[in-house]
């Protein structure tokens, strides 16, 4: 098994980010024993709790895998679900790997709910409120556009619930069935829901969420998903970076999203870097059809953003490495099996059908830190 764990502490928190992935020569309950079991490990050795966890698992398994964490995880599993994502079988096998984000401090998250269904957490770290969302969605609303919109009310439905709005929301990711079949009408309803609640536009300089838009099915039969972190209650507002690195403003080609965001996070300043791909400052994709020159463009484009933000290689402590094909995922490791940022592998499609690889990152600025 391969776990990172990577600790952020500070006076009143201590952040724990966990990467792990396992060997495809085990069988698929094999896999998800050793995983489960050594993320609890790490749970049980920080005394932490989890705030948000994701699972890449291919569709025929993940039934199996399910009952597998709640067993294994026993105390840690709150009920609250991970983010369930399918994807198509990549070089880990089955479970292309799990994400968890947890905390220790004086007290455990508070389990969150809109309505009968528990959809998050939220926690107080001296004067910092965290709410994290997993894989919030609205299958019974039908057509696809019309589940987006009902996602993104679900989400301010929730946020208002407990103190937030949509303008505490630095980070958000969303995952995309069919995705190339109508990426442009989830644009449009994105573009329309945050211009009108003053996100985009009036005036005001844009405060558009660090985002993925990925072409990944969540894990229950929606078209469309959506996690969530949003901070309340901290000396400094969100710092957003619309254009930055090597590219322009994604708005400018139909997209709203910020390229990062910052934010004071209860263990430190936290760097959310948006999916990234092979797009120049037109917005134009590039290496077309070279999958070492999108990938290394990418990274390049990743790097850049973080020297904006003030953040270096050491300083990220979660990727997430999305690749068009197992083809593809190969070609990165092979090339970039040394790059210093924890990160999973995972077969996805990509938003355009000539890019074959994003990359996403989570970084942290803090005082203390050790892996």
């Amino acid at each position: 098994m391969k776990i990172d764990t990577r600790r952020i502490e500070s006076n009143i928190a201590t952040d724990v980010y966990i990467n792990a992935s396992v060997s495809p020569n085990l069988t698929v309950q094999e896999q998800a024993n050793e995983l489960f079991s050594g993320i609890r490990r790490v749970l049980e050795s920080e005394k932490a709790n989890i705030l948000q966890e994701r699972v890449f698992v291919t569709e025929d398994v993940q039934e199996t895998v399910r009952p597998i964490r709640k067993y294994v995880y026993g105390g840690r599993d709150d009920g609250v679900e991970p983010a369930w994502l399918v994807v198509p079988k990549g070089v880990n096998g089955h479970i292309a790997g799990v994400q968890v984000h947890a905390l220790t401090s004086l007290e455990a998250p508070k389990v969150i709910r809109l309505g009968d269904s528990l959809c998050g957490r939220i926690i107080h770290a001296g004067n910092i409120k965290y709410l994290t969302v997993s894989c919030i969605r609205a299958p019974e609303a039908g057509q696809p556009i019309n589940q987006m919109r009902a996602m993104l009310e679900k989400a301010e439905a929730i946020l208002k619930q407990e103190g937030f709005s949509l303008h505490s929301v630095p980070r958000t990711w969303i995952w995309l069935k069919d995705i190339h079949t109508w990426y442009d009408d989830f644009n449009r309803v994105r573009n329309s829901f945050f211009t009108d609640h003053g996100l985009i536009g009036n005036g005001t300089a844009n405060k558009m969420p660090a985002s993925t838009g990925i072409g990944i099915s969540p894990g229950n039969g929606a078209v469309c998903g959506m996690d969530l972190v949003a901070v309340a209650g901290t000396d400094k507002p969100i710092d957003y970076l619309d254009a930055g690195g090597n590219q322009d403003s994604a708005l400018k080609y139909g997209s709203a999203f910020s390229r990062a965001s910052r934010v004071r996070a209860p263990a430190g300043a936290t760097v959310f870097i948006s999916g990234t791909a092979s797009i120049d400052a037109n917005g134009k994709s590039t290496n077309t059809g070279d999958a070492s020159g999108q990938i290394e463009a990418t990274i390049c484009n990743v790097r850049s953003v973080l020297r904006d933000m003030k953040c270096c290689d050491e300083d990220v402590i979660q990727a997430v490495a999305y690749c068009e094909t197992t083809e593809i995922e190969k070609v990165f490791l092979d090339q970039w099996g040394d790059l210093p940022w924890p990160n999973l592998t995972v077969i996805a499609d990509i938003c355009r059908d000539d890019l074959l690889f994003e990359v996403e990152a989570t970084a942290v600025i803090a005082g203390a830190r050790q892996t």
